[in-house]
C-alpha cells in the first residue's frame, strides 16, 4: 500500500533568525516518519514567505535547492497570518494526503506531528495540537486567551481550547474546509465544523526560539473582534436589548417627569440631563460601532477580491519534477 503524502505547512514572516533550525527541526521528523514508513519519502514541508522583508524567502530558496523535503511559496505582500496558512492549504491540497499546518517560531513542539501522523493512520480526519499548560505565556496573554475561549463558546462557537493552527488535516476534510469562501477567515472556528472524526494531541509549549513574536497585543485583539464577528451576531442582539431597555428606562423617567411636572415638584439642573446625554451617546456610538464592524465585513466579502496572490511557487515545481522522474 503507498504510504501517504504529507506536507507540512509553515507560515513565515521575517522568520531569518529562526528558519534554519526550524529546517533541521522539521526534516528529523520527516526522517523518522519515513524511517518508520508512516509517510511517503516524497513528502514536503512548504514554508509559506507572507511577504517578508527580510532574507526569509533567500532562505527558504536556498534551502529548496539543497534539501530534497524543502519548498516553498512566495505571497507577492503580505496578507497576514491566516491569509498565509490558507495559500498554502489551498496550494498543498492536489498532491497532499494530509496536511500539518505550524508556524515557524518553533513554539509548537516539532515532535508531536509524529503521533499527528499515527492517529490519521488510524482513520483520524482531523488531529489538534492541544497545549498542556502556558506556562510560557506571560500572565495577561494566558489569561485573556482563557477569557476569549470561554467568550466564544458563550456566543456558541465550538472551538478547542488552548489550540492555535498547529494541526493535521486529512485530503477529505481540507477539501472540505476549503469550501469555506468568505474572506475573513477565522480558521480555528471553522475547523471544528467540518464535523469529521477528530481527536487531540497533547504537548508543552515551548518558549519561541529566536526572534519577535509577530502577535503583539494589537493583532490579537483584532484577530479576537475577527473571531467574534465571523462566527456570532450576539454583539448586535445585545445592542438590540440593551436599546430596549434604555427605551423603557426612557418611558419610566419621562412618567416621573410628568409626575413631578404636576405636583410642582421640578427642580432645575442639568446633573441628570449631562448624564443622560453622556450614557446615551456612549452606547449610540458603541451601537455604531459594533454595526460598523459588521457592515465593513460585508463590504469586504461582497467585492470577492483574491484571497491571496502567489508570485513564486517552489513546492508545485519541485513536485512536478519529480514526478517527471
Amino acid at each position: 500500500m503507498e504510504k501517504p503524502f504529507l506536507t507540512i505547512v509553515v507560515p513565515c514572516y521575517n522568520e531569518e533568525a529562526v528558519l534554519n533550525e526550524t529546517v533541521v527541526q522539521l526534516t528529523k521528523v520527516l526522517d523518522t516518519l519515513v524511517d518508520k514508513a508512516e509517510i511517503s519519502e516524497k513528502s514536503k514541508i512548504m514554508f509559506v514567505d507572507d511577504g517578508s522583508k527580510d532574507k526569509t524567502w533567500e532562505l527558504i530558496d536556498g534551502f529548496s535547492r539543497e534539501k530534497k523535503y524543502i519548498t516553498g511559496l512566495k505571497l507577492s505582500r503580505n496578507y497576514g497570518h491566516q491569509g498565509a496558512l490558507l495559500a498554502g492549504l489551498t496550494s498543498a491540497y492536489e498532491i497532499s494526503d494530509c496536511v500539518v499546518s505550524i508556524d515557524a517560531d518553533l513554539q509548537d513542539d516539532v515532535n508531536a506531528i509524529i503521533p499527528f501522523v499515527e492517529k490519521f493512520n488510524e482513520g483520524y480526519e482531523v488531529v489538534y495540537g492541544v497545549r498542556d499548560k502556558r506556562d510560557t505565556d506571560t500572565f495577561f496573554k494566558r489569561n485573556t486567551a482563557l477569557g476569549f475561549y470561554k467568550v466564544m463558546g458563550k456566543l456558541g462557537v465550538k472551538m478547542v481550547p488552548n489550540h492555535a493552527d498547529y494541526r493535521l488535516l486529512s485530503k477529505r476534510a481540507l477539501g472540505e474546509f476549503l469550501k469555506y469562501k468568505e474572506e475573513n477567515m477565522f480558521i480555528r472556528g471553522i475547523i471544528p465544523l467540518l464535523g469529521f472524526k477528530s481527536t487531540k494531541v497533547y504537548y508543552n509549549r515551548n518558549e519561541r526560539f529566536a526572534g519577535e513574536s509577530k502577535y503583539p497585543l494589537k493583532k490579537m485583539l483584532m484577530f479576537a473582534v475577527d473571531g467574534i464577528t465571523s462566527f456570532s451576531i450576539t454583539p448586535i442582539r445585545f445592542l438590540l436589548t440593551l436599546g430596549v431597555l434604555m427605551f423603557v428606562i426612557g418611558v419610566g423617567l419621562g412618567i416621573y417627569a410628568i409626575v413631578q411636572k404636576i405636583l410642582g415638584e421640578v427642580v432645575l439642573g442639568w446633573t441628570s440631563l449631562m448624564v443622560s446625554v453622556w450614557l446615551i451617546g456612549g452606547i449610540q456610538l458603541i451601537a455604531i460601532g459594533v454595526l460598523g464592524e459588521y457592515i465593513g465585513k460585508i463590504f469586504t466579502e461582497v467585492k470577492a477580491r483574491p484571497r491571496f496572490t502567489i508570485e513564486e511557487n517552489i513546492f508545485e515545481e519541485k513536485c512536478d519534477t519529480e514526478k517527471l522522474k
